[in-house]
């Protein structure tokens, strides 16, 4: 469920903190995107358009308890990330619950 573990240490205590799974959206050569999480060679799922392979990822990532959503451009570069939380009480926003909301859009 957890793509990598991160140590945190405080006053000689140490516990394992478990990073959420991450899912890219990337292009493919043939003109198609693919869905891959983090660390895996396969990809999860291949889409004739962008914008299919991004609401399949979001899926997957809040299915998967939470985590990021790396979205790229066509030469690879990233162009947004979106983190989703597992957080039973997501915060509202005039009525409307928010999904995404450490959402950011990277330039470069």
């Amino acid at each position: 469920m957890y793509d990598n573990f991160i140590l945190n240490s405080s006053d000689n205590n140490f516990e394992v903190i478990m990073a959420k799974k991450s899912y890219h959206v990337i292009a493919k050569s043939n003109g198609e995107w693919s869905v891959k999480r983090t660390g895996a060679e396969r990809a999860t799922g291949n889409f004739s358009t962008k914008k299919g392979a991004i609401t399949t990822a979001r899926e997957l990532v809040t299915k998967s308890g939470g985590g990021e959503l790396i979205i790229h451009e066509k030469d690879g570069r990233v162009s947004k990330r979106n983190s989703y939380s597992s957080d039973p009480n997501p915060s509202k926003d005039n009525g409307r619950s928010r999904v995404g909301s450490n959402s950011r859009s990277v330039k470069g």
